[in-house]
């Protein structure tokens, strides 16, 4: 029979860490000479000591982060000579990089944060063969341009265009790499512009992106009661339209084309404002008038698409968008909808737009659980061409990191 533990024994030593992860430790105080009446003496610190590992910690980290990009570059000389920097990027390897980043995080930082860290050491390691550059409803400021600093990083080249069709449009030309542009609001569902953008565009949706969207008032003054006149993209106005109505009941509220657009007219005369982002504060120098956020719908979420002009292989996690032009009969959304059912295929969302191709026939945009790239999606895509006047595969991508 096996001996009892002793308890009066020294204590186990802590368990190495587990393969991949950081040991977590902590100083243990001092028993105080054995006199279990006396408090452990607490730990002592030597701050310039402290300071000394952190600066030995940063030095090991800078060495770790040159060395990788180090090995990026060779990974651009193993793919040869490529046209330009889009070759070289792998939105799916980035996907699973970051949700390994994810899985590995024991804290104290958030996955955001380090997710936010990573993100920086790729876009930088990718612009070493060459920046990208990334189309997005513009000017400088905007909601879109959060979304491609949050999915392509700093070390990426913005441009910002006057409107989402020219966004399409500068990226099927070439002229950039990807572009971002936004397709639907937690709160108020869908902006059709973009889906209708597809009906025509050979371009292929390429990643999504996920953001987390605080509208604020701000103004060159600063003070509520010198507004008579609002500037707004109409989205904005539509996730602020309770507020508005309690705080600023009669005044002028003007849409323009882009709330930094908004933020540029502001700027100009005391009696307006403008709604959007804290970076359009900063780029064009207002005051918030209010500190808090003033959107209604307190988890106010933007999601964008990333357009680029090609199909990625798969991540691991990945959606895929089909657009599928039905004729009108009883029963033909059934028809569509069936086959995925059948081969077990989640569907994420749907909405209808007019074909603009004949009469009485729609087109239905259709998010799946899912790579093109699978089997049973191979499948499901081949029984619904017995039911649809046309499918068209706007792409397979790596589902937002969270």
């Amino acid at each position: 029979m096996p001996k009892k533990p002793d308890k009066t024994a020294a204590p186990k030593a802590t368990p190495a860490a587990k393969p991949g992860k950081a040991a977590k430790t902590r100083p243990v105080p001092a028993k105080a000479g054995g006199d279990k009446t006396k408090a452990p003496a607490p730990a002592q610190f030597d701050l310039a000591e402290v300071r000394r590992r952190i600066d030995s910690i940063d030095r090991e980290i800078q060495a770790l982060i040159a060395e990788r990009a180090s090995f990026s570059l060779q990974v651009g000389k193993a793919k040869g000579k490529l046209a330009a920097a889009v070759d070289y990027y792998r939105p799916e390897r980035e996907a699973q990089v970051l949700r390994m980043v994810v899985d590995r995080n024991e804290g104290p930082l958030s996955d955001e944060l380090l997710v936010h860290i990573f993100r920086e050491i790729m876009s930088s390691s990718l612009a070493l063969q060459e920046p990208l550059k990334i189309g997005y409803l513009g000017p400088e400021g905007t909601f879109s341009q959060q979304a491609v600093l949050k999915h392509f990083g700093r070390s990426s080249v913005g441009l910002p265009l006057a409107s989402i069709e020219e966004v399409f449009q500068e990226v099927e030309a070439g002229n950039a790499d990807f572009g971002v542009v936004p397709v639907e609001n937690s709160g108020q569902g869908t902006i059709q512009i973009t889906l209708d953008m597809f009906l025509t565009s050979n371009l292929k949706i390429c990643g999504e992106v996920e953001l987390r969207v605080q509208q604020f008032l701000m103004s060159r003054s600063g003070r509520i009661e010198d507004i008579e006149r609002v500037y707004a993209h109409p989205q904005s106005f539509m996730q602020t339209a309770g507020w508005l109505r309690a705080n600023l009941p009669k005044v002028e509220k003007v849409p323009v084309s882009s709330n930094a657009e908004g933020a540029r007219r502001a700027r100009g005369a005391d009696d307006a404002a403008s709604i959007g982002g804290e970076s359009a504060a900063h780029v064009y120098g207002l005051k918030k008038v209010v500190m808090s956020p003033i959107q209604d719908d307190k988890d106010n979420t933007t999601r964008f698409l990333v357009i680029g002009r090609s199909i990625f292989p798969p991540s691991g996690h990945d959606r895929t968008s089909v657009l599928v032009f039905i004729h009108d009969k009883p029963g033909a959304l059934f028809d569509v909808l069936s086959p995925f059912a059948r081969h077990g295929i989640s569907m994420n969302r749907i909405e209808s737009r007019p074909s603009h191709h004949a009469k009485w026939e729609y087109g239905f945009f259709i998010d799946l659980a899912g790579h093109v790239e699978d089997e049973a999606m191979k499948q499901a895509l081949a029984e619904l061409k017995e039911h649809s006047a046309q499918i068209k595969i706007l792409g397979s991508y790596p589902v937002a990191v969270p």
